[in-house]
Parts: structure tokens; C-alpha cells; sequence
């Protein structure tokens, strides 16, 4: 920074204190070259940010990479990893955890091992690779989406029932209009309830026991408590939902170490060096518009889906995601910038779609 101020004097101070005074010389020097190509760079590529853009897509490398790089971070989104992040609590609760605290303790646990994972990574991503760690983690987290759907659809169907009487026993303008309205009220259970916006008067006796289906209402909330029954509004009572909070945090563990930082790796990593930030500003738009997306659909999705739906839909999202990655994305470990652009140059395809004739001049790749 300071040699961008045209404070060489300073930057030499600053650089004394790393390299020894023989070696300083040559270091500005360097520093120098890198400034100017830079320069040249900017210059090559257009003053404006539209025509910066635009010359970058015209570059048949730049494409390539921006087609991967987007995809990480799509990817990286739409495998559902921020509704984990941002409603937590909120999943905790469909599992069948009513109290609002143990909720939010399970989900900062979830938080924690998140943290735990990307820094983790540190340590795989330059012993396994980018892209292998990659396909490992989202083969993971379709794995954990299916089977975290399969638990929520067993949980809604062993749901507690409801109780017509006990519905009743709370007051007629107390008890659930919808429910009172279907049809067949006999078959419901608690998760029926919940879907139409009403909530779950647990049995005094043994919350698994039919219990009452209710208006969600905050002075029908407090009679219920005022029974020592346990109201349930965001999911329902069910043996095996501690398991579905088991399989989330799986679910993290194989997500964070692979699809949560990597895809920042790999996006500082693919682009030609004049592009380079044209390229990761691009990808990272897409990553965040992608964020948006998904958090914001996530609750409607839930509702018009139910949870098991839900999963079961990122878990297609993933399966396409993989496809992205595998398709797309080579493998930079150990790769030069340089060696990175020339794989790309020659349009990167995967087994089994790499059965063209390796250049002569090519030995150098036999690693990929």
C-alpha cells in the first residue's frame, strides 16, 4: 500500500522487518514489475466496469471459469445450508423440541460445529483438493438431506393424534376452525394441526396421548400452560426427533469442511490474473443473490411442502449441484495461476468425457 502511495521509503521500513536488508532491494524491485503489469492489465481490459465485463466474456478462459466458479457458490446456497443457519430454531421445533430455549441451545450447537468445520478445512483442502473435497461433501449432504427427510416424514406420521373431545373441552371459539370444518378431523394428528396455522394442546398425562387442537392464540397458549400441558406451535412431539437433530448436525459436519469454504478457495484460485476480480465479484453476486433466494422461500416452501418436502427438494437441488461441480469444475491443488489457465484453455472435461488426445506438450498435467 504504501508503494502504491509512492511512499518507497516507508514500504522499505516495513519490509525490512520481514526480509533481511540484502534481500529488500531486490523485493521493491519485484513489487515494481508486479505494479506495472497490473497496470498494463487494468489498461488492456477496458476503463469502465461495463466494458471491463465485457472484454472479460469475450475471453474463452474466463468463461469457463466464471461457469465454475458460479456454480461453487450456487451450489454452495441452494443445498439449504443458510435455512440450517437462519431458522435453526425454528427446525429444531418441527423435530418435536417445544421449549423456545432448547431450541435455540440445539441450534447454536449447530452454529458451533459449523465454525468447528471451516476451520477444519484449513487443514484438507490442500491434502485432498478442491474439487474432490467438493464431491465428497455435497455426496454427504444429499446422503443427510434424504435421510433428515425420511426422519421428518416418520415423525409427522407418528405424530400424536388429536382428540375431538379434548378439542372441545378448551371452548368452542377456542378450537381450531379448520379442524373442526375437515371433513375427516378424526384422522388428524398434531402435524395437521400445525399446517393450518393452529397449535397442539399436549395430554397432561403423556404428551405422546391424543392431545387438543387449538386456535394459535396467545390467551389459549396460556390456558393450555395453565394445565400443565406443553404447547406445541412450529412442530410436533415425536420419539425420533432428537434423531432428526442428530442427523442436522451431520448434516453441518459435511457441509462446512467441503461446500463452505471451498467454493471461496476455488473462486481466488480459476480466474486469469487481469480478471480476477471481475470474476470473483461476479461469483460472489451470484452467491449472495442465490442466499436471498433461498432464505426467503424457505418458510412458504416448508409450509406448502411440509419439512420432510423441504429436504427432500434441496436434497434434488444438491443432486444438481454435484452434477454442476463434476462437470464443470477442475482441480486447482498445487496448480500455478498460469498452469490453471492453460487447463482451462484447453476446456477442462472429466472422465468420462476426457477422451480426447493429450497435447505433446502436455506431461506437465498428468496430475489432473
Amino acid at each position: 500500500m504504501a508503494l502504491l502511495k509512492g511512499q518507497e521509503e516507508e514500504a522499505k521500513g516495513i519490509l525490512l522487518k520481514i526480509y533481511s536488508p540484502g534481500d529488500v532491494e531486490e523485493e521493491v524491485k519485484a513489487m515494481h514489475e508486479a505494479m506495472e503489469i497490473e497496470k498494463a492489465e487494468e489498461a488492456s481490459i477496458g476503463g469502465n466496469i461495463i466494458q471491463r465485463v465485457s472484454n472479460a466474456l469475450a475471453n474463452d478462459v474466463f468463461r469457463r471459469a466464471l461457469c465454475a466458479g458460479v456454480a461453487v457458490q450456487v451450489a454452495q446456497q441452494f443445498v439449504g445450508i443458510n435455512t440450517v443457519m437462519y431458522y435453526s430454531p425454528t427446525i429444531v421445533q418441527f423435530a418435536g423440541v417445544a421449549s423456545n430455549s432448547t431450541a435455540l441451545a440445539l441450534s447454536l450447537i449447530t452454529s458451533g460445529i459449523n465454525a468447528v468445520g471451516s476451520i477444519l478445512s484449513m487443514t484438507f483442502v490442500d491434502r485432498y483438493g478442491r474439487r474432490s473435497l467438493m464431491i465428497i461433501s455435497m455426496i454427504g449432504i444429499i446422503t443427510s438431506l434424504i435421510v433428515l427427510s425420511a426422519t421428518f416424514y416418520q415423525a409427522a406420521q407418528h405424530a400424536p393424534a388429536i382428540s375431538h373431545q379434548d378439542s372441545l373441552n378448551f371452548g368452542v371459539n377456542s378450537t381450531c376452525q379448520a379442524y373442526t370444518t375437515a371433513p375427516n378431523f378424526s384422522s388428524w394428528n398434531c402435524m395437521q394441526c400445525l399446517q393450518v396455522d393452529c397449535a397442539f394442546c399436549a395430554s397432561g398425562g403423556n404428551q405422546f396421548l391424543p392431545g387438543a387442537c387449538l386456535d394459535s392464540d396467545k390467551d389459549i397458549r396460556g390456558a393450555c400452560r395453565a394445565k400443565d400441558r406443553v404447547w406445541f406451535s412450529e412442530g410436533c412431539l415425536s420419539k425420533i426427533g432428537i434423531l432428526a437433530v442428530v442427523i442436522l448436525g451431520i448434516y453441518v459436519i459435511v457441509y462446512s469442511p467441503g461446500m463452505g469454504t471451498v467454493p471461496w478457495v476455488l473462486n481466488s484460485e480459476i480466474y486469469p490474473l487481469r480478471f480476477r476480480g471481475i470474476g470473483g465479484g461476479l461469483a460472489a453476486v451470484s452467491n449472495w443473490t442465490s442466499n436471498l433466494i433461498v432464505s426467503e422461500s424457505f418458510l412458504s416452501i416448508r409450509k406448502s411442502l411440509g419439512s420432510a418436502g423441504t429436504f427432500l427438494l434441496f436434497a434434488g437441488f444438491s443432486c444438481v449441484g454435484l452434477v454442476a461441480i463434476y462437470m464443470l469444475v477442475p482441480e486447482t491443488k498445487g496448480l500455478q495461476f498460469e498452469e490453471v489457465e492453460r487447463l482451462l484453455q484447453k476446456d477442462f472435461r472429466p472422465f468420462p468425457f476426457d477422451h480426447r488426445r493429450k497435447p505433446e506438450n502436455w506431461d506437465d498435467q498428468d496430475s489432473l
